[in-house]
């Protein structure tokens, strides 16, 4: 089932590059701010709880779609960019198994627990 999932990421990769690619942006964008929805990993400052909020918020396929449709809909090529960076990233993360969190722990998500001490 891990294998199926990975493809599945990797196909949704592939649909983000897509979508950035009708975007009129350089590929410099992309690949400068792909990272960026990592930033959310700040909220973990605050603590577990609003750690979890925020990076869900940032890696959730669903919030990306609808950034994405959004700047089609207002002719806003910067949401365009903003949601096709937001999906690839997220399923990015995703091959490599960080999921969205629970607010019990970092290492706890929905694809099963990260890190050192997975138990």
């Amino acid at each position: 089932m891990k294998t199926q999932l990975q493809l599945e990421y990797i196909a949704f990769i592939i649909l983000g590059i897509l979508a950035f690619k009708h975007t009129e942006f350089s590929w410099w964008w992309f690949a400068g701010l792909f990272f960026a929805p990592d930033i959310s990993m700040l909220g973990y400052v605050i603590n577990n709880k609003v750690g979890a909020f925020c990076y869900n918020i940032f890696h959730h396929f669903g919030i990306a779609i609808i950034v994405y449709l959004l700047g089609t809909l207002f002719s806003l090529p910067y949401l365009n960019m903003i949601g096709a960076i937001l999906f690839t990233h997220s399923a990015f993360d995703r091959v490599l198994g960080y999921g969205l969190k629970y607010p019990d722990s970092f290492q706890n998500t929905h694809l099963g627990k990260i890190g050192k001490d997975k138990t």
